[in-house]
């Protein structure tokens, strides 16, 4: 990873052996979708998410055997892990008691401030940031009154209250969020609240959708963001499994310049040349290189032999197909033709060679 010199400087903040703010890197999260009573399903995916790049993972708290829960998952995972707390208090304090490193709740919903309080001293007391949550469904109803619906003015000012709250109580440790699936909604909100705090921001579009329309709204808008020097930590919210977050965060921020080392694989569209599954093919690159994270190369899966070396010079390695049968290229130059069934299992064998140094 790169630090980006452009990027907003906001407050460091120590999420277990994570930190964030500062001109830190922009770190990557996800959120476990099994019950976090389940330990062992949660733990099995949390270390799936582990694999392919997470770096802090959210679990939701919504019963106190869920919270008690996360000190056991703590035992057996390496990233940071961060409760998520709606409406009870109670299920906080426990959350934090049990090693939550950091805690996601929405003020606005744990109701009293004694309530509030009781979370804060006890995040206080061991050290534990604070998540401030907001978004378009949560806003309060004098806000929306006031703006006239839910917009990005309102956003930011909800959060910065809540913000607030927390701050009035003696704990600054706190970092904001703020959402919507409204992707030029959120842009603003984001650019609005980049110039109004110091806290760090964790980015997302939230019930962005399946994975073809989640993706795209998330690399639009949080590319949109980021690409201004706004954000500190991200998250892909898709419908689907949490890895696929993982993987298009990494190649949102690698896109942006944010994040350097591992494979970037391309692959041309397909035409009439093709006389391969190159589809197929395609993907099963894209999972090999994600065994191979930490070689900073380019692969190229291309469809034809006619031209696939030539445009493709630029890569370090790549494959082009044939009529059942391929070629294995290095930075344009032919070094290998093999049966299409082996060019897979031949590209793997080269792989291992460079990352032995070889």
């Amino acid at each position: 990873m790169e630090e980006n010199q452009s990027r907003t400087k906001t407050r460091i903040v120590h999420i277990g052996n994570r930190v964030i703010g500062g001109g830190n890197p922009v770190l990557i999260q996800s959120m476990t979708n099994t019950p976090t009573e389940d330990v062992a399903a949660t733990v099995a995916q949390i270390k799936r998410l582990e694999a392919v790049g997470c770096e802090i993972v959210r679990c939701t708290a919504p019963t106190m055997e869920a919270a008690r829960a996360l000190s056991e998952i703590k035992k057996q995972v390496e990233i940071p892990v961060v409760a998520d707390i709606h409406f009870d208090y109670k299920l906080a304090v426990t959350a934090i008691e049990n090693g939550a490193d950091k805690i996601r709740i929405n003020p606005g919903n744990i109701g009293s401030p004694q309530r509030v309080r009781a979370v804060v001293d006890a995040a206080k007391e061991r050290g534990v940031p604070i998540r401030v949550g907001v978004n378009s469904g949560s806003l309060e109803k004098e806000l929306l009154e006031k703006y006239r619906g839910v917009t990005a003015e309102a956003l930011v000012e909800s959060a910065l209250g809540q913000a607030r709250l927390i701050e009035d109580m003696g704990y600054d440790n706190l970092v904001i969020s703020i959402k919507s699936s409204d992707v030029r909604m959120c842009v603003r909100a984001h650019e609005l609240i980049s110039g109004k705090t110091d806290h760090p921001l964790h980015v997302g579009i939230t019930e962005a959708g399946t994975v073809t329309s989640g993706n795209i709204k998330s690399a639009i808008g949080l590319g949109l963001i980021l690409y201004q020097g706004i954000g500190d930590t991200i998250r892909v919210s898709l419908t689907g499994d949490p890895v696929e977050e993982i993987k298009s965060a990494k190649l949102i921020l690698k896109t942006l310049g944010l994040r350097k080392g591992g494979i970037e694989v391309v692959s041309c569209p397909t035409c009439g040349r093709t006389k391969i599954d190159l589809i197929s093919l395609a993907n099963q690159v894209e999972d090999l290189a994600n065994e191979f994270s930490d070689l900073d190369i380019k692969i190229a899966v291309m469809g034809c032999v006619v031209n696939g070396p030539g445009e493709a010079r630029e890569a370090d390695i790549g494959i082009a197909g044939g009529n059942g049968e391929g070629l294995l290229f290095q930075r344009g130059e032919i070094i290998k033709k093999v049966p299409e069934d082996q060019l897979l299992a031949e590209l793997k064998e080269k792989l291992l060679h460079w990352k032995d140094g070889e």
